[in-house]
């Protein structure tokens, strides 16, 4: 009897040691989900995708970025193909969890190991994130952006999920000059409130005991090109001017302020714009000239302070209020208002997005004559960037790109944070 009773305790032991291995293979592969190893040290990996920033042991995920910066044929073949087969996960709750121990993921992202010289010290700039989706690809931005003398305003979108607010705000609760706007708006496409969520941050930034020098603006499918020290560089020989585009509107354009827009469902995509009435609007008031521009800014503190006191600022923003996507207005005219600070003047040719360096955009119907192919793929007229435009992109002189969609090509992102912390680590060797 005791024998019998001995041989079933063990069974029953071996059968626990079996359940408890087995729940330890699943847990490592849960972590597998987040971790990948990269030469000796662990690298977080948001999305889960299996290979590292350039070398892998497992040569089925060996991307090596500088041969495809480099454009050697085998290699971007090799990426465009691998792109079709990696498995890309978005989910918030990853992020969450990722945010859920501060130390850890603050040492684990090397957000406490940012390099920056005196140069950069000494010139501290601002951020205004608005953003509603896709915590991994945020943080992304985030660390790619992030510099410990800077400050990180984040707006994100009532409407977001609640998986996405938390991460959010463990962003900011984790990271000490990163912070969550203090007004949200309920952010509509080409809307009021997509303007307004900018302001938000700007009033807020205003306040700030960072002294920034300038103030630049990003959404959630943007990423810089441009290291800070190339950045702090390059808004130095600015002057205090403030770059951002600003042409005179076509025909087209102005009925986007010539009538009223109501705020209406629609059947597809966006579910609510501002559709045009009948009703005609009035002239813009203290006889302000029209241009336009884009969403997309870098401004400098002295017309940011300015802008928010100017009484012509404020019945302008009033004025814009049922006009169709006033983002794309509001800036590009204001910057042209005599006497605001560095003000671009009415007689100066248009600024079109080839000369301001804001933010790289690639039509469809310009490629092949102003811009090479899209290597990722389109939506609404608008490139999603590909791997074999690592080059391109980095070379071409803009501060920052649009759009980029780790569900399109997570390579193509791997390899530009690869380059930016290249840069970083030269800043640091170089002080």
């Amino acid at each position: 009897m005791k024998i019998r009773c001995a041989f079933y305790k063990h069974r029953l032991g071996h059968r626990f040691f079996l359940f408890s291995l087995s729940l330890l293979a699943v847990c490592l592969l849960k972590l597998v989900y987040l971790k990948v190893t990269v030469r000796d040290s662990i690298y977080i990996e948001p999305y889960g995708i299996t290979f590292g920033l350039s070398r892998i042991h497992d040569h089925r995920h060996d991307i090596n970025c500088t041969a495809i910066y480099e454009l050697d044929p085998v290699e971007i073949g090799k990426a465009l193909e691998m792109r079709q087969k990696v498995s890309v996960d978005v989910d918030d709750d990853s992020t969450v969890s990722l945010t859920s121990d501060c130390q850890t993921f603050l040492t684990t992202r090397g957000y406490n190991e940012v390099p920056a010289s005196d140069a950069e010290r000494s010139f501290p700039l601002a951020y205004s994130l608005v953003v509603h989706k896709n915590a991994p690809m945020v943080e992304r931005i985030l660390r790619a952006i992030y510099s410990p003398h800077n400050i990180y305003c984040i707006h994100y979108d009532q409407k977001s999920s609640p998986a996405f607010v938390r991460a959010m705000r463990n962003l900011a609760h984790c990271i000490q000059n990163v912070f969550i706007a203090s007004k949200l708006e309920s952010v509509e496409y080409a809307h009021i409130s997509r303007l307004n969520a900018d302001l938000n941050c700007l009033s807020d930034l205003l306040i700030s005991k960072v002294k920034w020098k300038y103030v630049i603006n990003l959404c959630g499918q943007d990423f810089p090109l441009k290291s800070n020290y190339e950045l702090v560089m390059e808004l130095k020989q600015l002057n205090g001017s403030n770059m951002l585009e600003s042409s005179r509107p076509s025909e087209l354009k102005m009925q986007r302020f010539s009538f009223r827009h109501e705020l209406k469902n629609v059947p597809y995509e966006y579910h609510r714009i501002p559709v045009k009435t009948k009703v005609a609007k009035d002239v813009p008031p203290h006889g302000i000239e029209m241009y336009i521009g884009s969403a997309y800014f870098v401004l400098s503190w002295e017309f940011v302070n300015h802008i928010s006191s100017s009484q012509v600022a404020k019945d302008f923003l009033s004025w814009s209020a049922d006009t169709y996507s006033p983002d794309e207005h509001f800036w590009a005219t204001l910057v042209r208002v005599p006497g605001v600070p560095g003000q671009i003047s009415r007689s100066e040719r248009d600024v079109t997005d080839l000369k301001s360096k804001t933010r790289l955009v690639k039509w469809n119907y310009l490629e092949g004559n102003l811009y090479p192919a899209c290597t990722g793929t389109h939506r609404r007229s608008v490139c999603i960037y590909g791997v074999a435009e690592l080059r391109w992109l980095l070379n071409y002189g803009h501060w920052f790109a649009n759009k980029f969609d780790p569900k399109v090509d997570p390579i193509l992102i791997k390899c530009l944070e690869e380059k930016l912390m290249e840069k970083r680590q030269y800043v640091q060797t170089c002080n």
